[in-house]
């Protein structure tokens, strides 16, 4: 068997993405004996197709994706391998959060004062761009539309580009991205103040092919394990404390946020 992997969510530079390309390379240099035991092979690949489509191939031995597909389209048709855990604030135990961020020029100090201003999201099946701005909202909205506008970006980056370039005031970022922003990437994130945080959920997981056996998902966690301690300074640089063993049940939590914000009436990011 030929398997791919990839871990495309936090590519927030290039030169990050090598980083997590290392990862990578470590976790396969552990999982050698695993592969050649079986005569399979592992290739580390950048997805070509959508990501709901390579997530939901057959011969992907490890990747991550968001907790919003996970308990939505990609529902019963995918493993839970690890949650990361990352040394930032609001990671605790895999958890994370996003942070909320205004246009400093749009003079917003809070979500709550920022009715009727521009919002930018990332995607429709975002927990950390969409769903936890939805619900931070909902208690403000009244049932109501809340922002004058929304502008849908398709990324982090691209949200806090939409802020810099006056095209929307108001975004939710992965808190995670932010603090790589932050570090790597400065001056995009001073154009921007923080204005609060959302609620927290499981942080982003890692995820297997339903074809991967049982010994191959023990195999990843070990090697994810191993690969950290193999190489500290690349743990250092990716902000990674280690991996947590979620189950699949945590993931609820999300769809509850959800739940929550229909139940105040606002459905859906207006």
């Amino acid at each position: 068997m030929k398997w791919l992997a990839a871990l495309p969510m936090y590519n927030v530079t290039p030169t990050l993405a090598g980083d997590w390309r290392v990862l990578l390379e470590h976790v396969r240099s552990q999982l050698r004996p695993w592969l050649d035991a079986r005569g399979d092979t592992l290739e580390l690949v950048d997805p070509d197709t959508s990501l709901t489509e390579f997530w939901l191939r057959d011969d992907v031995l490890l990747t991550q994706t968001c907790g919003y597909p996970l308990m939505h389209a990609l529902d019963g048709r995918v493993q839970l391998v690890a949650t990361p855990i990352f040394s930032i604030d609001g990671c605790a135990n895999g958890d994370y959060r996003s942070v909320l961020v205004a246009r400093k020029a749009a003079s917003v100090t809070s979500l709550e004062s920022s009715r009727g201003q521009r919002a930018a999201y990332n995607s429709d099946d975002s927990n950390s761009g969409m769903n936890l701005l939805r619900h931070a909202v909902a208690p403000f909205a009244n049932g109501r539309a809340f922002f004058s506008s929304l502008v849908e970006t398709g990324g982090h980056l691209a949200s806090l580009k939409a802020l810099a370039d006056d095209r929307a005031d108001i975004a939710a970022i992965d808190c995670v991205t932010f603090a790589f922003v932050r570090e790597h990437l400065p001056a995009l994130a001073d154009g921007v103040i923080e204005i609060g945080v959302t609620a927290s959920s499981p942080g982003l997981p890692l995820i297997a092919s339903k074809r991967v056996p049982a010994d191959g998902i023990d195999a990843l966690r070990t090697a994810l394990s191993r690969a950290l301690t193999q190489d500290a300074p690349l743990a250092t640089r990716l902000e990674l404390a280690g991996f947590a063993q979620r189950l699949l049940s945590d993931y609820s939590a999300i769809i509850d946020l959800e739940s929550d914000a229909a139940r105040r009436g606002y459905p859906r990011l207006a």
